[in-house]
């Protein structure tokens, strides 16, 4: 009885910090928000305020006058603006608390596994900001693993590939530690970018992030075979500055992406060459699951299985494993001090 009391007014969080998203687990409740890692902001003068945080700040992106800012806090997975970051997160936890009373939670944050001495510092010192009582770290794979159910503290391999919004995490994970591991900055935004780019030398025609994005989940890599698939896409001719329509291929698109994609495959390459060669016997079968957004991408799977000979699977609810995996660690504590990074 009193466990389930304890668990009633428990404000234990575990969040997902990520460069496109920010996710947030309550303990004993699961996920209760998702929203855009985006601020917009209002400078009058020397002074800020904030304006709008998450999905309302997200709609503002590309369409605010001179004094309006749309701030993505996070680049590359990692605190590129720790002020905006800190109002971030403070806004977060207020209203998953409903701003009823003043709390202060232990956090569980996840971070990428290339991070800094730096880095490390700067996501605690928002957090502790933001008001959490203590704060512990882990590193996106291995949060990612526990998320998608992988049998972590087995003596056999397991392998992950976490592509988020700025990063792609890859690690092979045993006995409840990371064996191997490569960070890499190509994630969703890359793929937006260089989707854009190559619209803008092709065509000369401007297209939002927005629209870049649609057309990557819209495609995804069409294989050789697929050449039929078109899509209508409106933007800014950068010629005559007039509003225009195009139609695109999507092979086009799969071309655009080659080199980032390219990238993600040398890594995960690169991981499995430098797995020792008992834990790379175990992939043989088990493979390597996929998590994070751009595990979503069409067909994404069907190439890393032809590059890497391994069975590929992508794991249920993809989006969601970070934030699933730190949040179970609120209720198994001594996991929790295995996994975490070390103070």
């Amino acid at each position: 009885m009193l466990n389930k009391f304890l668990n009633i007014f428990s404000n234990d969080l575990a969040i997902d910090l990520g460069t496109a998203s920010t996710l947030i687990y309550v303990k004993g409740k699961g996920i209760v928000t998702n929203e855009p890692s985006v601020v917009a902001v209002k400078r009058d003068g020397g002074s800020q305020r904030v304006l709008a945080v998450g999905k309302d700040a997200k709609a503002m992106l590309g369409k605010t006058p001179g004094n309006i800012s749309a701030i993505r806090p996070l680049k590359d997975g990692v605190i590129a603006d720790f002020e905006i970051t800190e109002e971030m997160l403070k806004y977060f936890i207020a209203k998953v608390h409903n701003r009823k009373f003043f709390v202060r939670p232990r956090i569980i944050v996840g971070v990428p596994s290339g991070i800094t001495q730096v880095e490390k510092r700067a996501v605690k010192e928002s957090a502790y900001s933001a008001g959490a009582s203590e704060v512990y770290l882990i590193e996106e794979p291995m949060a990612a693993a526990i998320g998608a159910g992988l049998p972590i503290t087995e003596p056999s391999g397991n392998m992950i590939v976490d592509i988020g919004g700025g990063t792609s995490e890859i690690a092979v994970i045993s006995l409840a530690g990371i064996v191997r591991s490569k960070s890499i900055r190509v994630g969703g935004d890359m793929l937006d970018q260089v989707i854009s780019q190559y619209i803008k030398r092709k065509y000369n025609l401007a297209v939002g992030t927005g629209i870049a994005e649609n057309i990557k989940m819209r495609f995804g890599l069409p294989l050789p075979d697929d050449d039929t698939a078109r899509m209508e896409i409106k933007g800014s001719n950068l010629i005559t500055g007039i509003p225009t329509t195009l139609e695109i291929g999507g092979q086009e698109i799969r071309e655009a992406m080659n080199e980032p994609i390219s990238a993600l495959i040398d890594a995960i390459k690169h991981v499995l060459e430098t797995t020792p060669p008992e834990l790379a016997a175990d992939l043989v079968d088990k493979g390597l699951v996929l998590a994070g957004g751009g595990a979503l991408i069409k067909n994404l799977d069907v190439i890393l299985r032809e590059e890497t000979m391994l069975p590929v699977t992508i794991a249920e609810d993809p989006l969601t494993c970070v934030v699933k995996g730190a949040g179970r660690l609120l209720d198994e504590i001594t996991l929790l001090k295995e996994v975490t990074l070390p103070n």
